[in-house]
């Protein structure tokens, strides 16, 4: 599926005409059309973070199908030179080999945490 026909479905979904969404997220109605008909590239974050916003919809899910990284996750690829090393390492994980990593990425926060926590409580009682 593509940005714009995610797009479309959703207004259509939330029962919207585009004029209605267009004023909502401060775009021309004409240009939302050539979003939804593919005549356009998708737009730039801010206004798929708009659009999502005026939908209700996921805005993860419209950055993804518009080819861009959502901005909250930028500094995150960036504040380290080994984040893009292991991005490029799972290119080629299914959603299952993603859930199981993010699964193991959990457990080992949740043990970091614990430590720090008990850590914390050793220095407490100095």
């Amino acid at each position: 599926m593509t940005f714009g026909e995610r797009l479309r479905q959703l207004r259509l979904d939330k029962k919207v005409n585009q004029r209605d969404l267009a004023s909502r997220v401060g775009i021309d109605f004409t240009y939302l059309s050539k979003l939804e008909n593919g005549r356009m590239p998708p737009p730039a974050a801010g206004t798929i973070a708009r659009i999502s916003k005026a939908l209700g919809a996921d805005g993860d899910e419209l950055m993804i199908l518009a080819n861009k990284v959502p901005t909250d996750l930028a500094p995150v690829i960036s504040r380290s030179a080994a984040m893009p090393a292991f991005l490029r390492s799972i290119k080629d994980f299914d959603d299952d080999d993603i859930q199981k990593l993010s699964s193991y990425a959990q457990k080992m926060r949740t043990n970091r945490d614990s430590q720090s926590g008990r850590q914390g409580d050793k220095e407490t009682r100095r």
